[in-house]
């Protein structure tokens, strides 16, 4: 089989794949909807077609693989059209912007049995490739740290982002070089040419074998510098893809005397590679996979782990720098695209949610959009957090409590199991708040005890315990404790009234009340506070 393929974009990139493909005797025609660009490729390849119509490609029956080499806003699309014709697909990353579409062209892609491959060129890269035969080797000893960066004065786009546009590559290599996925992630990035499109952007990724990654890129910096750098125990690796030399190894060392860490500098080992184009490779890849029928090295799977792990980049600096966790497991967390994962078995939590380090949530809880949960805070089980709430630092939920929309519940507050929250009621956890005197080490622990209830809109002020199955009418403002079963109303809060543990208000006939919805009883003690049965 001599297959044949069609170049779909023939602008900034697709003109490096046009020459390739020519060379390896493959290309079949040139499909672009800028006519203006026919003259200089005709010029170039005389006797290959220049066709300004996709759908004609995709009508073609001699087309056997389709390579989209265009705006990343047009991927999704073309590749699926391309697909849905049954011709073989090679798409310049990312795959797509969305991780559900990227997963759509996945499943599609394997049903009909089609070859997907990702243009993450890296992977084809001789000394790329050298180099993961060096950790895979254990040459460099445990893998500790990785960082790469990728900047260039140049081309800056409209279309994407920096992070779009130049950290796939790092991203997808880091993944290859050390055999698995992160477990969260975070972002930061400046937006100084066009408001809505970062320019720089520096991302972290931290992974379950204890590597931390950072990729720094930027399209406004005053030289191009592409390089990587791999830190081992026993060895560092430096693969710079614009020097003469482009992978060396480093065999420094950390001695340590009179308990103080000391570096030990040697000199840098040149490690020869072969000199094949990267970009060809790649291409031959293609076609090899094609006439063999086997999966690429960087397929739609390998693609569709690049596009989460940009989501969730993207997700972190919207929300201007939180972590966000990402490990598929056998469980369920924070995932881009996504309510399932890894980090909490049987747990639910938006895409939209952000969870900070060191926080506990047990299974069976969901979690909803917006909200935020910080760190040192622990969440029970069968919890219902709704939308835009905010838990934490350090704070303690119990079993199947419900906190409604809009609630923040800061540190110092306790809630017991089994608690309600209604919608935008507040807590406290200063007394006597001023902007410029800092008070945080007078927190006034408050106490939300079983089975209690806090009406809509309702404040509880710091300092104060709710009894067990007290119940907070809406609005009220809480200044002191509340008794257990209690019914507080008003502003300030005033005792009202008694409600059984069911929800409904009791009716005292001398010391003894009966519940008219559930038939529990009650009875009032000397002290003032009443008992069930």
């Amino acid at each position: 089989m001599h297959p044949h393929i069609v170049v779909a974009g023939a602008g900034y990139w697709g003109k490096n794949l046009v020459r390739n493909f020519y060379e390896l005797g493959h290309l079949y025609a040139i499909c672009d909807s800028n006519e203006l660009l026919a003259a200089g490729f005709s010029e170039k390849y005389p006797k290959v077609p220049f066709l300004t119509e996709y759908e004609a490609v995709l009508k073609d029956e001699a087309v056997d693989g389709v390579v989209v080499a265009t705006p990343a806003a047009m991927h999704y699309g073309m590749v699926k059209r391309a697909l849905s014709a049954g011709k073989h697909v090679l798409v310049e990353k990312p795959l797509s912007l969305s991780v559900r579409e990227g997963e759509e062209l996945v499943e599609l892609a394997e049903k009909k049995g089609l070859v997907l491959m990702v243009g993450h060129i890296l992977h084809y890269h001789p000394a790329v490739q050298k180099l993961k035969q060096i950790l895979d080797d254990g040459y460099l000893g445990k893998i500790q740290y990785i960082y790469s960066n990728r900047l260039n004065i140049g081309k800056i786009r409209t279309e994407e982002n920096i992070l779009w546009s130049f950290a796939p590559h790092d991203i997808s290599t880091m993944l290859m070089l050390l055999g698995e996925q992160p477990d969260w992630v975070f972002a930061h990035g400046g937006n100084y040419l066009q408001e809505n499109v970062a320019d720089t952007t520096i991302t972290y990724l931290s992974f379950p074998s204890g590597v931390k990654a950072h990729i720094f890129v930027s399209w406004l910096h005053p030289f191009k510098e592409q390089k990587l750098v791999v830190v081992g125990d026993r060895r560092m690796a430096v693969f710079d893809d614009t020097a003469t030399d482009k992978l060396v190894l480093y065999a420094h060392e950390i001695q340590w005397k009179n308990r103080v860490p000391i570096a030990s500098k040697a000199e840098g080992q040149v490690i020869s590679i072969d000199g094949a184009e990267p970009l060809k490779n790649e291409c031959r890849h293609f076609i090899e996979c094609i006439q063999e029928g086997k999966p690429p090295r960087t397929d739609g799977q390998e693609g569709l782990s690049v596009l989460r792990i940009l989501t969730a980049s993207q997700e972190s600096l919207d929300k201007g720098g939180c972590t966000i966790f990402l490990r598929a497991s056998k469980g369920v967390s924070v995932q881009p695209g996504s309510s399932q994962g890894g980090l909490y078995p049987g747990v639910q939590i938006h895409e939209t949610a952000c969870i900070d380090e060191d926080v506990t949530i047990a299974p069976g809880t969901h979690i909803w959009h917006f909200s935020h949960v910080l760190k040192g805070s622990r969440i029970g089980k069968n919890c219902r957090i709704g939308q835009n709430v905010v838990i934490g630092p350090r704070v303690t939920i119990g079993d199947g409590c419900k906190i409604q929309n809009n609630v923040s519940v800061y540190e110092g507050v306790t809630l017991e199991d089994h608690v309600f929250c209604g919608p935008s009621m507040v807590f406290t956890n200063v007394y006597n708040p001023r902007c410029e005197i800092p008070r945080m080490d007078e927190l006034r622990p408050t106490l939300v005890k079983r089975g209690a209830s806090l009406g809509a809109n309702c404040t509880i002020v710091c300092g104060v315990t709710i009894g067990s199955y007290a119940f907070v009418g809406a609005g009220a403002v809480v200044t002191r404790d509340v008794p257990d079963y209690a019914l507080v109303l008003g502003n300030p809060a005033r005792h009202v009234g008694w409600m059984c543990r069911c929800g409904f208000r009791l009716k005292f006939e001398g010391d003894e009340a009966e519940c008219s919805a559930c038939g529990s009883r009650y009875s009032k003690e000397s002290s003032g506070q009443i008992q069930p049965h």
